[in-house]
C-alpha cells in the first residue's frame, strides 16, 4: 500500500495498484501548474485510489477542456489531474508520495518545451510529444 499527502498533511490517501507508465512531462500547463520545469506524475487506477483524510480540502481547475488539476485548498500542493474521457485513471504527483518506492520514470515527455533555464542530465527517452502507447 503505498500512502501520500499533501505539503500541509490535510489531505492524505492510499493506493494499492499498480503505477502506470512514470514520466517527468515538460509541458507548459504542467510546468505552470507545478511552478517547476517539469511534473513527475504516475497513471493510477482510480478504484484503487482512496482518500484517508481531507477530500473536502480539494479542489480541482479545469485547465483545459475536459482536463481538470487538483490540488489541496489548504498548501496548494497539486495532488493528481483526470480527464474526463478516462473516468477510471488519475495522473498522480508522484512529489506527493510518503511511501518509499523504487518506481522511476521512463521517459521526458514534451521536451521540446524544456525552457532553457532547466538542464536534463539522464539518459531518458525524449519524446516531441506523449510517450508510445499513451493517448
Amino acid at each position: 500500500m503505498i500512502t501520500g499527502s499533501c505539503l500541509c498533511g490535510a489531505v492524505r490517501y492510499e493506493y494499492g495498484g499498480e503505477f502506470g507508465t512514470i514520466t517527468v512531462c515538460h509541458c507548459s500547463d504542467c510546468r505552470k501548474a507545478q511552478g517547476s520545469a517539469s511534473v513527475v506524475a504516475a497513471p493510477v487506477e482510480a478504484d484503487k485510489f482512496h482518500w484517508t483524510q481531507g477530500r473536502d480540502m480539494i479542489s480541482e481547475y479545469e485547465s483545459s477542456p475536459g482536463k481538470k488539476r487538483a490540488f489541496c485548498r489548504q498548501c496548494g500542493a497539486p495532488l493528481y489531474s483526470r480527464k474526463d474521457d478516462s473516468p477510471g485513471l488519475l495522473r498522480l504527483r508522484m512529489g506527493t508520495i510518503d511511501t518509499p518506492t523504487d518506481a522511476r520514470p521512463a521517459a521526458h515527455i514534451f521536451a521540446a518545451n524544456l525552457p532553457a533555464w532547466a538542464a536534463m542530465d539522464d539518459a531518458l527517452p525524449r519524446y516531441e510529444r506523449h510517450e508510445p502507447g499513451r493517448d
